[in-house]
């Protein structure tokens, strides 16, 4: 009986909440969807599908618990580059960092966007400069700091991005199609 509670204990410590990311079960999820065509994809899988199930056992009571109570993912795709399509039609570089991105713009100019955990803040490093862009609030609000120098607090939804625009545009907001 006392295996039994033990057990139970341990488990509901391990897997409470701890939702995660299933950061080794899609790191072989997408080496599989890499290979060379569907087919192929299909007999990898099937020769090797008991690996599916250990490696979610592992991110269910491991990996994913250990996400939830340090906040960190121990596999996080750190030095990953993905080239992102900007706004303007010009191709950007974003690296993953341990702490932030690292966006490359296509002149090779590079800036950096940081997380500071202590701060609960990102900040933006350009050409040596580092500016606080915004922070979580104990509330939920978001303390954003404008370009003037003034901060204004925000809710994280729809809505706070429409004042923080109103408040960037000083009242002024145009909509376009």
């Amino acid at each position: 009986m006392k295996k039994v509670i033990l057990t139970l204990v341990t488990g509901a410590v391990l897997t409470t909440s701890c939702i995660g990311s299933f950061g080794l079960f899609n790191k072989l999820l997408d080496w599989n969807k890499g290979l060379s065509n569907k087919f192929v994809n299909e007999l990898v899988f099937l020769v090797i599908s008991p690996v599916y199930g250990i490696c979610g056992a592992v991110d269910v009571l491991v990996l994913n618990s250990v996400e939830f109570w340090t906040g960190s993912n121990p596999l996080a795709k750190v030095g990953h580059v993905e080239n992102v399509w900007g706004q303007d039609g010009k191709l950007y570089a974003v690296k993953t960092l341990k702490e932030g991105y690292e966006i490359t713009r296509p002149t090779g100019e590079k800036v950096l966007f940081v997380y500071n955990k202590k701060a609960n803040s990102w900040s933006m490093e350009e050409n040596g400069v580092q500016k606080e862009l915004f922070r979580f609030n104990e509330d939920g609000t978001l303390k954003t700091l404008l370009p003037n120098g003034e901060s204004v607090d925000v809710a994280a939804n729809e809505q706070g991005v429409y004042q923080l625009r109103m408040a960037l545009n000083e009242g002024m907001f145009f909509a376009a199609r």
